[in-house]
């Protein structure tokens, strides 16, 4: 199975890669600042063709959408710019799409392909305990392009499926995380291994619960 990651320099990104590998599929990673395989900004349309320039006809048969930013963790409403806001809905919603859509081809190519769009519970419209605004809001937006995604790719045979990671111990999440690396990249291929083409469109928690949207 070849298995494309973006954000894979780092975090859960990192280990995913690390247990597909070890594991003996063949892994193509990305990162913006040169620390993977693939040099890949997923905001960049222009970095975006030169990766699938790379992989040429090579056939993807999962593509995991993880590479993203958390700008305005504990920032207060007044100190927010319009850049924080820009930089978080360019990297965390645009860069999935152009991503998707930049490999989308080499997706067409791969056998019972799917996509894995690494959301997050704070997506959620149940869950609203104030803060994390752009984050927020990203991470809403997102869900809601995987979840359109999957209908207009489902005749294709194309499955989407949208996680939540867990609260994980990385940089991003804190030392303060229920969860360790390693538990929840592995519990995230459990639930990529379960995805097929009839719960495409699903939004799963890493331990294979269903979220509330």
């Amino acid at each position: 199975m070849h298995v494309v990651i973006t954000g894979a320099n780092r975090g859960i990104g990192r280990e995913m890669a690390s247990q597909y590998s070890g594991a003996g599929h063949v892994v193509t990673g990305t990162a913006r600042d040169g620390a993977s395989e693939v040099t890949l900004d997923v905001t960049d349309p222009d970095q975006q063709a030169q990766f699938a320039a790379h992989l040429g006809d090579r056939p993807i048969d999962l593509l995991v959408c993880n590479a993203g930013v958390y700008l305005d963790k504990g920032l207060a409403l007044e100190d927010y710019t319009a850049e924080i806001w820009s930089q978080s809905m360019a990297a965390n919603v645009t860069g999935v799409f152009l991503t998707v859509q930049a490999l989308l081809p080499n997706l067409r190519l791969g056998t019972a392909p799917k996509i894995a769009i690494i959301s997050s519970q704070m997506a959620s419209h149940a869950r609203a305990p104030g803060g994390s605004y752009a984050y927020r809001a990203s991470k809403a937006a997102v869900l809601n392009l995987g979840r359109n995604l999957a209908t207009d790719l489902k005749p294709e045979g194309i499955a989407v499926g949208i996680y939540h990671p867990g609260w994980v111990r990385t940089e991003m999440g804190g030392e303060a995380g229920d969860i360790s690396v390693e538990e929840s990249a592995s519990g995230l291929i459990r639930e990529f291994d379960a995805l097929t083409i009839e719960i495409t469109g699903c939004f799963h928690t890493w331990d294979g619960r269903i979220h509330a949207y």
